[in-house]
């Protein structure tokens, strides 16, 4: 993911999983299909001039990523549109539109989960449509062009779903590879690929964070190339199946201890931190999905974050881990998983501790979302508030530069 867009998905992998996406404008991981198809509403009349068919569009991005995307319509026999939206550009999956009309023509649609949104207006010829993408205030340009089979760009088949690993498994690094990550790469990411554990653009200090669910300041004693020296790394189970995000945690530590020889002992220090508690009555909604399901915390676009079937110390963590300058203590006492979206105005120190570049986009709108701690209260009945209190830190007593591969 670019360093200055951001809407990052948190599936199986939990905490601080970046998914490869552009600006705001998000593609969510294949674990959210299912989501999409559920908000989708029964189709809607099509008017006279037809919008069938395959559309095609590059979204260009302003870091220079170009993103290929495509619109599947269909009609059926009374006129009712449906689409498909491809981001093909990060792979196959398709994802179904929330709502979709042609009228005078214009073309509109909407894909719910993400707040995105597009409208343009269709040529005189009728094959190309002139609008824009718009996700959370943030708008790009798009044309989309009407596709034809010699024309078509070819849509990459969806990888197959690998099946869990045994909840009991503790998966071992059969192979692993680790390399500087190149100076000019600005994704960002700890992800299963469907094939291994992949860790991109990750200093060991922030490997640390997401092995072991700790902020930056919970760390003490690294050196200082701990922070500042990044790495691509590939690491590969030693037992088949899709591990879960304490099993993923637990492969990142032993990689630690293997190849960046990397020793450590818990301590308590009380430091600044948020507490975050019940206000009133909670406004969330409890979760109806199997526990074995997935959690799914994912930010799409800035200044909203969807969360489905996931618990509240999972919450407190993509906070500390992606929001917050420091630890998120959970002392709300809620028990099971939740679903609920937060909507909020973000500030330049929220962006900074997501790494970031630049400032958020600002809306002067009378109905623009509160900030972060008032949403939170408003939407979710919770209160997150700045204390001092005795939070986990991590010492480092040795780490080294990783073995060779």
């Amino acid at each position: 993911m670019a360093k200055n867009q951001w809407s990052f998905s948190w599936n199986y992998l939990g905490r601080r999983l970046l998914a490869v996406i552009a600006l705001a404008f998000v593609i969510a991981v294949p674990q959210f299909k299912a989501m999409a198809q559920a908000a989708a509403p029964a189709p809607t009349p099509v008017a006279a001039g037809g919008i069938e068919g395959t559309w095609q569009g590059t979204l260009h991005i302003p870091n220079g990523q170009a993103l290929r995307t495509v619109l599947k319509v269909t009609q059926d026999a009374k006129g009712a549109l449906s689409a498909n939206f491809y981001s093909i550009d990060q792979g196959g999956q398709p994802f179904p539109v929330s709502s979709i009309s042609f009228d005078g023509g214009v073309l509109k649609y909407a894909i719910q989960p993400f707040d995105l949104k597009y409208e343009g207006k269709i040529s005189g010829d009728g094959n190309s449509v002139t609008g824009a993408s718009v996700q959370g205030g943030s708008s790009l340009p798009l044309v989309f062009e009407r596709a034809t089979p010699a024309t078509e760009w070819s849509i990459p088949e969806p990888r197959p779903q690998v099946p869990p690993m045994p909840a009991d498994a503790d998966p071992g690094v059969q192979v692993a590879t680790i390399k500087p990550t190149k100076p000019d790469e600005q994704r960002k990411g700890f992800i299963w690929d469907g094939h291994a554990l992949q860790v991109i653009n990750f200093s060991l200090a922030e490997l640390m964070c997401t092995a072991y669910n700790l902020q930056p300041k919970q760390i003490a004693g690294a050196p200082d190339w701990m922070t500042s020296d990044k790495f691509d790394m590939t690491v590969q189970p030693d037992m088949p199946g899709r591990p879960s995000l304490k099993q993923s945690q637990s492969m990142a530590k032993k990689l630690m201890a293997d190849r960046f020889q990397l020793k450590v002992h818990e301590d308590k220090k009380e430091m600044s931190a948020f507490v975050l508690t019940v206000n009133g009555t909670p406004k969330m909604t409890k979760s109806t999905a199997a526990a074995d399901a997935g959690e799914g915390l994912f930010f799409g676009p800035v200044g909203t974050l969807h969360v489905r079937n996931a618990p509240m110390v999972d919450f407190a963590q993509l906070l500390q881990a992606s929001l917050l300058d420091r630890p998120v203590v959970d002392q709300t006492g809620l028990d099971g998983r939740w679903d609920f979206t937060l909507k909020w105005t973000p500030d330049d120190a929220q962006f900074a501790a997501m790494g970031v570049k630049g400032a958020p986009p600002t809306s002067d709108a009378a109905d623009s979302p509160p900030e972060l701690l008032t949403a939170m209260r408003e939407q979710l009945g919770l209160k997150l508030e700045a204390q001092k209190t005795p939070v986990k830190v991590l010492v480092v007593d040795h780490a080294d530069h990783p073995s060779p591969n």
